[in-house]
This record gives C-alpha cells, structure tokens and sequence, in this order.
C-alpha cells in the first residue's frame, strides 16, 4: 500500500478547520516548551552530579560551611594533602562569586597557580578564542567558560567586570565539565589580593587521586589530618560536592519534572479533542468513504494520521523554541559557585519529537477506532 497518496487526503482535513487546528497547534507548542525546558534542567542536573566510574576527583572544603565567602582554610594545607599516599596532584583554589545564591547569571572567578591547574587538567580545556600563552603572560588574565561568554557578550582581548574584580579576557574555553562553562579562571594571587584577603587562605582543594577505589579513603585521611586543626574540613567527590551545594536547585528541578508530565498530559488531552470534533463532524463522510471500498483500518490509520501531524506541528515548533532560546541565552543555574547547566541539544529536540508522535498516535486512537467500527446506515442516519 502507498502510504504517500494519502497524505494529501490527511493534510486537506487538518487545514479544513483552520482556527481549530491553530489553537489546538498553539497549546501543543506551549506545553511542549515547557517540557522541553524542564528536560534541558533536569538533562543539566544529570550531567553535573552524576558519577562516573573515572571520576578521581575530590573537593576539600571548610567544614560546615556552604557560600565560598565562608569558606577560609590556610593555602599550607596543600604540602600536608600531598604526603597522603594516592595523591597525585593538588590545586588550591580561591573562589569569588557575584552573587552566592541561585540565579541564571552568576560569574564565578576561580583563582588558581596557572601551571599546576594545566598540568592538572590543560588536557580537558579547548581553547576557542584567544591564547593560552596571553593568560600566562598576563596577571589580570582570565580564560572564561563558553556558556558565560556567550551570556556576557565576551570574546578574548575583552575587559569585564563582575564581583568588584576587573579581568583582561585572554581565551575563551571549552569543556565536557559543567562546572567550567560558567567560570573564570585567574591566577590565585590575582584572585586573593582583588577579593580583599590577603595571600595565603583559599577557598578549597581540588586533589587528585591514583585511582577512583581511592576517593573514599583518601578524604577520610584528609579530614581526619586536620579534624582538630582550626579550620577543620570536609572532603568530598566532586559530583557529591556539587549535589550537596546545589540541594535546593536539584530538588527544585526534580519537582518541575511533575510540570514535564502536567504538559504532556495537555498534549494528549489537546489532540485527542480536536481528533474527537474532526471525527464528529465528518460521520457522512467516512460512510462515504466504506461505501467507496475504505477499509475500516484505513479509515482509523488516517484519523490518527490526523492527530499525529498536528502534535508534530505544535511540538515541533514548541521544542524548537525551547531548544532556540536555550542556546541562545546560554542560561546555566548558579549556586553558592557552583553551576548546572542547562543543556538542550538536538538529542532533546529529536526527543521531544518522538513524544508529541506517540502522543498524537494514543489520543488519536480510540476516536479512529470507534469512528471506524460504525455502521454505513447509521452514519448516514446521523446526518
């Protein structure tokens, strides 16, 4: 059968009703916007807090506490933290945020000593624009995420200002891991002398272990080393660190997926009631239609034929809009220095496709059925 000569049959039905396909098409769009932005967040949140089998890293903080600007532990640490066996490398860090609670648009400033942080994780950095050798050259220097240049507008050779610090642009970077598309990375001096601390205290370590069955005993070492120190610790996996920091964020997020499933709920309901309006209104017709040799199948593949187009065309052009607006305000969710990104590709978008089609297919099929299976004398008898 050549399922192609009968597509303009279904696409005659569809624009027949023009205003009532508009409407239907519109809240399809609406309500796939929203689950497609409630993907993207909880697609963001996947990415930042799950755990791999190759993660090596660990995220040494003050202990009990949670905004970067209270977070104080002597730069000395770092000699003690590398005697531990299993520690391959460790990069202090000082962190300065513009805004230490949730928003969409936080720079955070990461000081770091420029040539262990490439040695640690130069191989993980693309550089897209600008150089490396400026950020080396240069002690105002910073190399900013992709996600936060887009955001502000940034290219390298650029100044900004965020945080009371003024920062030359010397690259723009790209990376796998979340927490380096919305940052700025800056020697630690640089960081420590603008951010009003003197030299000599950091925000955190980033410690490198031998082997990921190491993470645990090698942070239990790490807190009990400096349990009864001053500024006591506490040591945790990157992924974990990020979860524990953005606790709300994710929480929040896991709530809005119970929105995802409201609008897809709205598609069904949607399609399904223009389906049953178009069905009712064409009873003579598809009496017509038997009587001309149709098979009843045939009749049921086209009416759901019917709801499966329009879900595509309100989905698509909701998931578009979506995925659209996403890249172009290259929105990440940003706690207490620590981002989530939203993400939303062409995975999602191919995603939310494949629902609006399945969608269309289930609320299309029960009034395709039931259209299906009346009588020829009885059709004609409604009229």
């Amino acid at each position: 059968m050549n399922v192609l000569r009968y597509v303009p049959y279904v696409m005659k039905q569809i624009v027949r009703h023009r205003v009532r396909t508009m409407l239907t098409a519109s809240g399809i769009a609406i309500a796939m916007f929203l689950f497609t932005s409630v993907q993207a967040m909880h697609h963001g949140v996947e990415m930042a807090t799950r755990a791999t089998a190759e993660d090596t890293t660990l995220v040494v903080y003050r202990k009990d506490r949670f905004c970067p600007a209270t977070s104080i532990l002597p730069q000395d640490y770092q000699t003690r933290i590398e005697r531990i066996d299993g520690v391959t490398s460790v990069v202090p860090i000082k962190v300065v945020v513009s805004n230490c609670r949730t928003s969409l648009d936080v720079v955070t400033f990461r000081g770091v000593p420029k040539k262990a942080f490439i040695s640690d994780r130069g191989a993980s950095l693309v550089v897209v624009d600008g150089s490396l050798k400026d950020w080396h050259q240069r002690t105002d220097a910073a190399l900013i995420g992709e996600t936060l240049a887009n955001r502000r507008g940034l290219s390298s050779r650029m100044m900004f200002d965020a945080a009371g610090i003024t920062a030359y642009v010397a690259g723009v970077i790209r990376s796998e891991d979340p927490q380096d598309q919305n940052v700025a990375y800056t020697s630690l001096e640089f960081v420590q002398l603008a951010g009003a601390d003197r030299l000599g205290l950091v925000t955190q370590f980033n410690v490198k272990v031998a082997d990921p069955a190491l993470l645990e005993p090698v942070g239990a070492q790490i807190d009990e080393l400096f349990s009864v120190a001053q500024e006591p610790t506490s040591t945790f996996t990157e992924k974990a660190f990020v979860s524990r920091i953005a606790d709300d964020v994710i929480e929040l997020v896991g709530f809005a997926r119970w929105l995802g499933l409201g609008c897809l709920a709205a598609v069904l309901t949607l399609v399904g009631n223009a389906i049953v309006l178009s069905v009712q209104s064409r009873v003579a017709e598809h009496a017509v239609l038997q009587t001309l040799g149709y098979t009843r199948s045939l009749i049921t593949g086209l009416i759901m034929a019917e709801g499966v187009v329009i879900a595509l065309i309100g989905g698509s052009i909701g998931a578009i809009g979506a995925v659209v607006l996403a890249k172009l305000g290259s929105f990440a969710l940003s706690v207490e220095g620590q981002s989530i990104p939203i993400i939303a590709g062409p995975g999602l978008l191919i995603s939310g496709l494949i629902v609006c089609g399945v969608l269309g297919v289930v609320a299309g099929l029960v009034p395709a059925v039931l259209a299906s299976r009346r009588e020829i004398a009885s059709c004609f008898r409604t009229v």
